[in-house]
Order: C-alpha cells, then structure tokens, then sequence
C-alpha cells in the first residue's frame, strides 16, 4: 500500500506530461506523499502551479534555486524518497540517465539515488523503435532500474503504434508492485474468481451475484507480492492484473477442468469464485418461449471442485470461502473441516459493506487449528492481504515439513 510512502515524480517535456497531472492526483488519494521534479521542457505542457496544486506541495525545477526547504535540493530529494518514478520518460531523460549524463535537476537527481526507479517511457513510435533508445532501455534494465512497457494506441502525431504513456493507475499499480514486500517471490499461486453461469437455453443461465472483485483483489495482492499467478475467472466485467496468468471461464465444468489442468505444481490455491452449485439437465436448443405457460427447470449438482482439491492435495495450501446468513463460524468450520481445508475465509452476505458487488469486505479467518479472527471493514485489497499473510504461515509450516 502507498500510504505515507513518499514518491519523487519527474516529468519531462513530452505530450504525455498532462497525463502526470492525473498520477499525482491518484498516487495522493492513496495516502502516498509526492514531490515533483520538472524540466523545463515539461513547462511547455504542464504548468508547476497544477502539479504543485494537485501535490500539495512544492515543484522542484532549478538546481540553483534557494529553498527554505532543501540545502540541496538534488541530494535532499534523493535521500527523502522511497521510490522514483519518471513518467512521461522522454527519449531525451532516458539517454542522459543511461549515459551518466547530469545537467539539470532531474537528471542530476536521478545519478545522486539508490531508490527502486521506474521509467514510464512515451514518445513517437519511431523514436520508440529506435536502436539508440532501445539499447538505451536496455542499459537502464542492467544498472537496475525499472521500464514500463509503453502502452500501444493513437499518437499525439496521428498515428497507432507503441509508445503511448501508460494509463496513470496502470502506473500506480506498477509502483506498488515495486514497493510491495515480496514474501511471496515466485510462489505459484492458482486463485478462482468470479460468478459461474449455467445455461438453460441458449439466452438464458443461472448464475449469482458475484462481481469477482475479491478474487481479483487477492490476485492483484499476490502480484505484488512477487507471486507467479494463475487467475481462473468466471464472467465479470474487471480487468485482469498484469502479469497474471489469465484464464477465462463460464461454467462450473469448464472452471472445474481449468483448475485441475493448473493444480499440479501449485505452492497456494485460493477459491474465492461463486461457483454455482447446479446446473440445468437439460440445454434447450432454441429460447424457451413463454406462450408455452409455466415450465419446470431440473437441476443436477455440479462437480464440488473445492472438496475434490480438499481430496488430492499434499503439500499445498488450500483455501476455501464461506459466505453464510446465518452461523457464519458454525457453517464456515463445518465446510473447512468437510472439505480438508486449511483456511477458510466467511462473510455474512447481510452485513453492510460485505460480500457480493461491494469494494470493501468483513472477512472471519477461520483455520484447522482453531484459530478464528474477526476483522473490520475493509477494501477488499486491504482483506486479500490480510488472507495471504495468514496463508504464508501454513506455507512456511509445509516448506519446513517437507
């Protein structure tokens, strides 16, 4: 989380550069602080009051400007931060940085810190293409700084190519990615999501009312984390985090066949889906029309796909959800207990901000060691961390056990 993490911004002279005033503005409501650092280039297209505006605080442009706040400045910014982030990163910064190059604040800046640094290149998608700025990309990748893949689609210059600045909160989630603690560095992680839905004709499905925004947290929290995941999702209108090894699926069977293709070799799995627990006999071919007057719907169960995993794991860390009405603990330690689980994760559906469509969560942590806790309200970000450190304790028991 960026809360009270202090963040250096520079911002050089591209097009982009309107787009930093959109990352300061996110970076801020997610608790970071932010100092911005602008060429004078940049002043051609954004102007400091704005960054200074949405910043809250000073912009730093001229190395030899006194301030009240910095002896020098280069070297004060340079040890205040806790991470750098160039955005846009013109061609310009990136060669001066790649080469050692130091003639005004920023570049200057850049050569005085040690701090985790990610460049966000944007530029014409010739000069993108480059070989002087792609070996220069490369230079910077081997003296440990970070680059953002450059987002692909129109151009200031009326063309469609690479080289578009990415999508300020792309950027912000980046960052967290660097800054995140990285207790679960390349640790395979499978994690379900979403609703299932099960057709009865051909425009017509049972389903519920799962948005799928707790297993993306929880897959959004193990990437940072430095996890290698493998997201299963059902149909839900949210984009799957970067990196994430994306598998769409739509019914309970085709969830069921891609977890167990996935299983092996899984250090956690986590079934946050909604999966529904039956499906129609029988898929008509044709809508099912409704001068026909009433009709009857059989079901059949689906495949339970969380006890099945209970059954044939070994080494790996299960987890299982429980989203209750009433009993929570009671029916939440029954399933854990039913379905060999090590964790279980249960909310009751009729608290306020709990459960389906909401961006926040009351989790209960339950374990098979007896441990139950009860924790606040919370953005389902907030609770995904809370569940993966809980699920680090039984992997640190299995690693030790083998």
């Amino acid at each position: 989380m960026l809360k009270n993490r202090k963040i250096v911004l520079g911002v050089t002279g591209g097009i982009a550069a309107y787009k930093a005033a959109e990352l300061t503005r996110l970076l801020i409501r997610e608790g970071a602080q932010v100092r911005v650092v602008m060429t004078e280039n940049a002043k051609a297209f954004i102007t400091p009051l704005t960054m200074q505006t949405l910043s809250q605080g000073p912009v730093f442009a001229d190395p030899y400007a006194a301030t009240d706040q910095y002896d020098m400045a280069h070297i004060s910014l340079a040890q205040w931060a806790d991470a750098f982030v160039i955005a846009p990163a013109t061609a310009n910064i990136i060669g001066k940085a790649a080469a050692g190059i130091a003639d005004d604040l920023l570049s200057t800046t850049i050569m005085a810190q040690d701090k985790p640094t990610l460049f966000c290149p944007a530029m014409n998608d010739k000069m993108l293409a480059n070989p002087v700025v792609q070996d220069n990309l490369r230079k910077l990748i081997q003296f440990g700084y970070r680059i953002m893949q450059s987002a692909t689609g129109e151009l200031a210059c009326k063309v469609t190519g690479s080289g578009r600045l990415p999508d300020p909160a792309d950027i912000v989630e980046e960052i967290e990615c660097i800054l995140a603690p990285k207790d679960y560095q390349n640790v395979k992680i499978l994690i379900t999501a979403g609703p299932t839905q099960e057709p009865f004709d051909p425009v017509r499905f049972i389903t519920n009312g799962s948005s799928g925004k707790m297993g993306y947290a929880l897959a959004k929290a193990a990437r940072r984390r430095g996890a290698a995941v493998t997201l299963i999702s059902g149909p839900t209108s949210l984009n799957p985090p970067a990196a994430a090894h994306f598998i769409a699926v739509r019914t309970a069977q085709e969830m069921r066949e891609a977890v167990m293709a996935h299983f092996p070799g899984q250090a956690v799995v986590i079934k946050a889906a909604a999966v529904s627990d039956y499906r129609p006999k029988t898929i008509e071919a044709d809508k099912i029309k409704k001068d026909k007057g009433s009709s009857r719907l059989d079901l059949e169960q689906n495949p339970d796909i969380l006890a099945e995993l209970g059954r044939i794991k070994k080494n790996c860390v299960l987890v299982g959800f429980a989203m209750e009405t009433r009993d929570l603990v009671k029916n939440a330690k029954s399933k854990m207990q039913k379905k060999n689980l090590d964790m279980i994760v249960a909310n009751n559906l009729r608290e306020d901000g709990a459960g389906f469509q909401t961006d926040t969560n009351i989790i209960t942590l339950m374990d098979k060691n007896g441990s139950v806790t009860t924790l606040p309200k919370m953005t389902k970000i907030e609770a995904a961390d809370q569940i993966l450190n809980s699920a680090r304790k039984f992997l640190k028991k299995k690693k030790t056990s083998r």
